[in-house]
């Protein structure tokens, strides 16, 4: 293991980018821009924005470049060249073995006569990927039930993820192939850069990062998910064996709050002292005072 490099994958509205309702500390997002641009530092972005709106939010929020992406919630993977994106194909074909031959718009075909589901847009939709926005009054467990019913008797595999969108109110349902969640993806690149799993952080706030927090990867979700998120990320850890792998952000003895970036980097000085260096260089406070550059 080389402690001294770290590939940083994390997941994007509210955990880097501040669009929750929690505060953000000033200083967060420019300590962490800083130590992603070290050396060492691998940065992916693990998402369910598409490519354009990935673009989009690295701009308006000053984001760092990253160096891959993980897009649609898991089915698509990006590799940057200079400012340009390339698909990794190699990905695609992994997880196109799961739909048994089905697309995205025969298997919608499943699913209309539910009145519950209300289809996301267009842009948000791929040959992998199945979007429906669902009312939170709705019964989630009931409606997720029947609809693993239908996939099962098509005999597609697949994982229906579940996420809510604060700032709207509103529930986010996925229909994914069973390999193309968050973890799978982040497992996928991890080989394929030739990364140890003991040098991989994931960062997450929500619903569909819980996989992720539940593994042997070590994760760190920020102070500012939701109590509900919390405690299903503390079960599904304490339920796997994988307790020692989950850091909650709090901001306790660093100075920050723990919320977005401010919890990410909490979670790398957590688990990777190692980088401790990198971290102070950077502004974020382990220790005293810092200031970023």
């Amino acid at each position: 293991m080389n402690e001294s490099r770290l590939l940083l994958c994390t997941d994007m509205d509210r955990t880097v980018i501040p669009n929750g309702v929690q505060a953000e500390h000033e200083m967060a997002r420019k300590c962490f821009t800083a130590f992603c641009r070290h050396p060492q530092v691998v940065l992916v972005y693990v998402t369910g924005r598409h490519l354009d709106l990935v673009k989009q939010a690295i701009y308006t929020y000053c984001l760092p470049m990253p160096d891959y992406l993980i897009t649609d919630v898991g089915t698509r993977i990006y590799q940057r060249d200079n400012q340009d994106w390339t698909k990794l194909s190699s990905w695609e074909e992994e997880i196109d073995k799961d739909w048994n031959g089905q697309s995205a718009q025969l298997l919608k075909t499943f699913f209309i006569d539910i009145p519950e589901l209300r289809m996301q847009e267009q842009s948000k939709q791929n040959a992998h990927k199945l979007s429906y926005y669902v009312s939170l009054q709705s019964g989630q467990q009931n409606l997720l039930s029947e609809m693993q019913r239908r996939l099962d008797q098509a005999g597609v595999k697949a994982s229906l993820v579940w996420s809510v969108d604060e700032p709207k109110g509103v529930g986010l349902l996925d229909i994914l192939p069973l390999n193309a969640t968050k973890l799978h993806a982040v497992q996928f690149l991890r080989e394929k850069l030739s990364y140890s799993t003991e040098e991989v952080i994931f960062a997450g706030d929500s619903g569909n990062d819980l996989e992720v927090m539940g593994s042997s990867i070590f994760s760190v979700l920020v102070a500012n998910s939701a109590k509900e998120v919390k405690e299903s990320a503390l079960a599904l850890a304490a339920k796997n064996g994988t307790a020692d792998t989950l850091h909650i952000a709090t901001g306790n003895g660093n100075n920050m709050n723990g919320n977005y970036t401010a919890g990410v980097l909490e979670g790398v000085a957590y688990f990777f002292p190692a980088l401790q260096q990198q971290l102070i260089q950077s502004g974020f406070e382990l220790q005293g005072t810092t200031q970023c550059d």
